[in-house]
């Protein structure tokens, strides 16, 4: 079982970036976080890294079921969006698999929701 699902797409990161965005508001989910992983690495450790953008996705209303249904499961959240640029120039976007990620954890009911979340995402992939 893969742990994501990713589409490469041939338009500047910037605007992969924006349209990964606005896919997610269309689906539901907002952006908590953003992490210009380049940018942290060259500061941290003096590193050239190509482009490679962390979204941090969050759908309220799923993410509120989930930690109804299970207390701890803010350590999984929010959904992980990456935007990364290729050596060829072509851009990448690639989202965590919900139900790869929470499947060591036995209850239904999360499970009915990674389904649900899963769903949405692959929708968010594809559109962009």
């Amino acid at each position: 079982m893969s742990y994501h699902f990713s589409k490469t797409v041939d338009r500047p990161f910037e605007q992969a970036i924006d349209d990964v965005t606005q896919a997610l508001q269309s689906e539901g989910f907002g952006v908590l976080t953003t992490i210009d992983v380049k940018t942290t690495l060259k500061k941290k450790l003096d590193v050239d890294f190509p482009p490679y953008t962390i979204l941090g996705a969050c759908n309220p209303q799923y993410a509120y079921r989930a930690l109804q249904a299970e207390s701890k499961i803010g350590t999984m959240l929010p959904c992980n969006v990456i935007v990364r640029q290729n050596e060829a120039g072509s851009v990448e976007i690639s989202a965590v698999d919900p139900i790869a990620s929470m499947a060591a954890i036995d209850n239904p009911e999360l499970g009915e929701i990674a389904t649900t979340v899963q769903a949405l995402l692959k929708k968010v992939v594809d559109k962009v």
